[in-house]
């Protein structure tokens, strides 16, 4: 598919790879694969991407996406909450993560528009997601199974009703960006 206007990026939080320092460098791999990937999107016409403010491959991406505006000023980033106060139990460093890239974001909002409630409130966010987005870049390994393998089923199911397209970048690829 091509001339993706909006892509959303999710995949694995940082405690599901065991990065848990700013510095690990494996965060340094996902970030160049994410920077890469997001810049084949760019030359067919990306003009946003979308984030959900969780830990790990959402944050990097945000940050990426800040970093891709120095030499694209036309994209802009989007983070769409979930819920309302999402993070506001998290620890300090966690949080200041979350604020950092709600400052680099264009948009900030969230689809419910109160404190977490119920699991519904996840699914109307997926849905949400699916329904503004014209992808998905997922950093997911379906052998190495995380919390995205939800949205993934979802992602999968749409897409078998509309043009959608899922991208995974896996532990393979992962694995030969380094040894490229």
């Amino acid at each position: 598919m091509e001339n993706v206007k909006t892509l959303y990026v999710t995949g694995y939080k940082s405690f599901e790879i065991g990065a848990f320092q700013d510095n690990d460098p494996k965060i340094t791999v996902i970030k160049n694969v994410l920077k890469k990937e997001i810049m084949g999107y760019l030359d067919t016409g990306l003009e946003w991407v979308l984030v959900s403010g969780n830990l790990g491959t959402e944050i990097w991406a945000a940050e990426v996406v800040a970093e891709l505006k120095n030499d694209y000023p036309e994209l802009k980033l989007g983070i769409i909450f979930p819920f309302k106060d999402f993070g506001s139990n998290w620890n300090e460093k966690n949080r200041a993560n979350l604020e950092k890239i709600e400052l680099l974001a264009d948009f900030v909002d969230s689809v419910s528009h109160q404190p977490y409630k119920s699991p519904a409130q996840l699914k109307m966010h997926t849905r949400f997601l699916l329904e503004h987005s014209g992808a998905s870049l997922l950093v997911y390994d379906k052998e190495y199974p995380g919390k995205t393998e939800y949205f993934l089923k979802d992602a999968e199911l749409f897409s078998e009703k509309f043009p959608y397209e899922i991208r995974l970048i896996t532990m393979d690829d992962l694995q030969n960006s380094m040894e490229s």
